[in-house]
C-alpha cells in the first residue's frame, strides 16, 4: 500500500514544487527552506511513508493557519510546538488517536507540516496521505474538497499556539456545522493567538466510516515533490514554458504561461482581522513603470485570486484556476509572503529588484470544481474584492449560489 518513503531531500523538493503550485499561498517558501534546514540540523535521518488513504486508519487534516506575514521567519520550533499542542488537543476532543494525517492544501509550509508531525516521536502518527483538499493553496476552509461532503464533518476542530511550556499553551476546540462557519470561528481564534496557529479538523475514523475516502484530491503531494525535484536538480533555471509543460505532465491539468519575464513594480499588502494577507501586486514588462508598455494587476487574499491586464477587457486568470509564480532569474517559485516577495521588489526603494517574474495558469483540479459549494465560495471571495463577473466553471457556480 505504501507508495514511497520521504526523507529530508524530499521535503526540500516538496517545498520547491509547492512554491509554484500553491498559487501564491500556503506559507513562505523561504521560511519552509529554513525550517527544513533546522530539521536537517537535528540529525533526523528517518523516512516517512506516504500513500493513498486506505479507508481504515484514523486520520485528520493538519495544517498551520493564519497570515504568512504575521508568521514571518517562522521556525521549526514554532511549527513543532504548534503541531504537538494541536494534535494533543484534537485527540482529546475527538476521542481517538491519530495514525496518519493529510495536508489541507498544497503549500511550501502546509504540505510539509504533516511530515514534521509524523517525524515527531511523541505521537502515534506514522504516515502521510498522498493528497490534499485543493491541488493548490486556498484562502479559506470552504474552498476545499473536504468541505463538500455530508459525511465528512468539519468538527471537532482544534487549534493551538506555539508555546513550548504547558503553562503557556493556548488552545481551543470548536464545533460548527459547515466549513464556512468553522472558518469564521477559527480565523478569530488564530488572530487571538497571534495570527498563526496549528489546526486539526475533518476527523476520519470508524464513527463516520473513514469518510476522508473519496473526499480528497489524490497524488498531489507526490506531484509537488516531482516538480520540486525537477527544479532543484536542473543545471540552469528552466524556461517558463518548460516548467508549464512539466506541471501539465505531472498533474494532468492544463498549464500555460500567461506572463514571461515581467517585473513586480508595486505592492500593496495588508493583514485582515481574520489573519489573511490581502494585496494587489503590479507587474510590468519593464522594471521601470514609466517605460512599461504592458501592465497587469494581481489580487490576492493570501493566495492569488484574479489577474487583470491593462490591455484586456476580461481577466487573464480567475480562481479556482491557479495563478502560479515562477522566476527564470533563479528557477524557483515563491509566495505572497513579504520575505518571498523581497527578492523581486524592494519595499524601501519602491522599485523592482530586477529579478524576473513569470505567471503560469494551471487549471483547477476537476475534483475541486465538482465539490458542491467550492466554486460558489470562490465567487464570494471574488465579489468581496470587487469582481462579480463570470468564473471559469459557470456550471458549478449556477448550482452553488
Amino acid at each position: 500500500m505504501v507508495n514511497d518513503y520521504y526523507r529530508i531531500a524530499d521535503l526540500k523538493y516538496i517545498a520547491a514544487g509547492a512554491a509554484i503550485l500553491a498559487s501564491g499561498g500556503g506559507g513562505s517558501y523561504l521560511d519552509a527552506v529554513n525550517i527544513i534546514k533546522e530539521f536537517e540540523a537535528t540529525g533526523w535521518s528517518g523516512a516517512i511513508p506516504i500513500q493513498e488513504y486506505d479507508g481504515a486508519t484514523n486520520c485528520c487534516v493538519l495544517a498551520m493557519m493564519g497570515s504568512p506575514d504575521a508568521a514571518a521567519n517562522m521556525t521549526l520550533s514554532d511549527v513543532n510546538h504548534s503541531i504537538a499542542n494541536t494534535i494533543s488537543t484534537f485527540q482529546q476532543a475527538a476521542g481517538f488517536v491519530l495514525s496518519c494525517v493529510i495536508p489541507v492544501e498544497i503549500g511550501a509550509i502546509n504540505t510539509i507540516v504533516p511530515f514534521l508531525a509524523a517525524a515527531q516521536t511523541d505521537n502515534s502518527i506514522s504516515w502521510v496521505v498522498d493528497g490534499d483538499g485543493a491541488g493548490r493553496a486556498v484562502p479559506e476552509l470552504p474552498q476545499t474538497s473536504y468541505g463538500g461532503s455530508p459525511n465528512l464533518a468539519v468538527s471537532p476542530c482544534s487549534l493551538a499556539n506555539n508555546a513550548g511550556t504547558l503553562t503557556a499553551i493556548q488552545s481551543a476546540t470548536l464545533k460548527a456545522g459547515s466549513a464556512a462557519q468553522m472558518e469564521a470561528l477559527a480565523g478569530s481564534i488564530t488572530s487571538a493567538f497571534g495570527s498563526f496557529a496549528g489546526i486539526a479538523l475533518w476527523p476520519s475514523n470508524i464513527s463516520n466510516q473513514y469518510a476522508l475516502s473519496g473526499n480528497y484530491i489524490k497524488n498531489t503531494v507526490s506531484q509537488t515533490r516531482a516538480l520540486g525535484q525537477f527544479l532543484l536538480t536542473a543545471t540552469t533555471p528552466p524556461p517558463t514554458a518548460i516548467v508549464a509543460c512539466k506541471i501539465a505532465e505531472l498533474t494532468d491539468r492544463a498549464a500555460v504561461p500567461v506572463l514571461t519575464n515581467f517585473y513586480i513594480t508595486a505592492i500593496i499588502q495588508t493583514t485582515t482581522s481574520g489573519s489573511l494577507d490581502a494585496g494587489i501586486i503590479r507587474l510590468d514588462n519593464s522594471p521601470d513603470q514609466s517605460k512599461s508598455t504592458e501592465t497587469h494587476y494581481l489580487y490576492n487574499l493570501n493566495e492569488n485570486l484574479i489577474m487583470y491586464s491593462s490591455l484586456g477587457s476580461v481577466p487573464n486568470i480567475i480562481a479556482p484556476d491557479s495563478i502560479c509564480y515562477y522566476s527564470e532569474s533563479n528557477g524557483l517559485g515563491f509566495s505572497n509572503a513579504t520575505n518571498d516577495l523581497a527578492l523581486y521588489f524592494n519595499s524601501e526603494t519602491g522599485k523592482s529588484t530586477g529579478s524576473t517574474v513569470s505567471i503560469i495558469k494551471v487549471n483547477a483540479a476537476p475534483t475541486l470544481c465538482k465539490t458542491p459549494g467550492v466554486v460558489a465560495s470562490f465567487a464570494e471571495l471574488l465579489r468581496n474584492i470587487g469582481y462579480a463577473g463570470a468564473l471559469p466553471y459557470p456550471q458549478e457556480l449556477e448550482s452553488g449560489i
